[in-house]
């Protein structure tokens, strides 16, 4: 398995992907935040705190991730080196978590450098310090959650289809459809489905507080579509 993440992280960054990922995501949280002027504008938004940047972050991730998984199975089979990983002495599961463990690796390293966002709204504030760290942190870690929920369904997209845009196409689509659609469905239907989504469980542990049902949620999800991923690879 940590040959797979070895391989996938040194793939990533053997070629300007792996680079692209991270000043896209940078340079987008980055103008938002910092430039554009709107609400989502921390100069304009006029309070210390980064509450657009939580908004913001979920839905670059839903285009993000996916460009990043999208070639994680289905360039192998378009190479035919799949088959040959195949019969390699390792398990399924352990190929499998090691093209997510290196997707998810390059998210981390993604989110590191916006970690300077908290730093300097921390310093801007009045008086120094006025940030609310506890909800800060919970709202990291709950972008950490959807970054595996988001690289777990990517992985299963890539694994279905040798074609690289499909997968991304199918990854975007299940992907949204995760973060947002309970929510909406709740809103029109008004019947109480919201927490089947992601959306409900990262605003809830944006807050600070760090519910044992929000982290199993995110592990169960992501657990899921990796045996989903798994299954399709032994059916192969």
């Amino acid at each position: 398995m940590f040959a797979i993440l070895k391989k996938e992280i040194i793939s990533f960054f053997a070629s300007p992907i792996g680079y692209l990922v991270i000043g896209i995501f940078l340079i987008t949280n980055g103008l938002f935040i910092w430039v554009f002027k709107g609400e989502f504008n921390i100069w304009d938004y006029g309070f210390a705190d980064l509450s657009g940047y939580y908004f913001i972050a979920p839905w670059i991730f839903i285009f993000l991730i996916p460009a990043i998984t999208m070639k994680s199975f289905s360039e192998e089979k378009k190479q035919g080196t799949l088959e040959l990983l195949l019969t390699k002495p390792i398990t399924n599961w352990q190929l499998v978590l090691g093209k997510f463990l290196g997707a998810f690796t390059l998210i981390i390293l993604a989110l590191l450098p916006t970690l300077l966002y908290i730093y300097t709204v921390y310093q801007l504030g009045n008086p120094i310090g006025n940030i609310d760290l506890g909800s800060a942190f919970g709202a990291y870690a709950g972008l950490l959650g959807i970054a595996m929920i988001y690289c777990a369904v990517g992985i299963f997209t890539s694994a279905l289809s040798n074609n690289q845009i499909v997968s991304f196409i199918l990854a975007v689509f299940v992907c949204f459809l995760m973060y947002y659609s309970f929510e909406a469905l709740s809103d029109i239907t008004s019947i109480s489905i919201e927490n089947f989504g992601i959306k409900a469980h990262f605003n809830s542990i944006s807050k600070g507080i760090i519910d044992s049902r929000n982290i199993m949620y995110f592990f169960s999800v992501s657990f899921l579509f990796l045996y989903f991923t798994k299954l399709t690879l032994t059916k192969k």
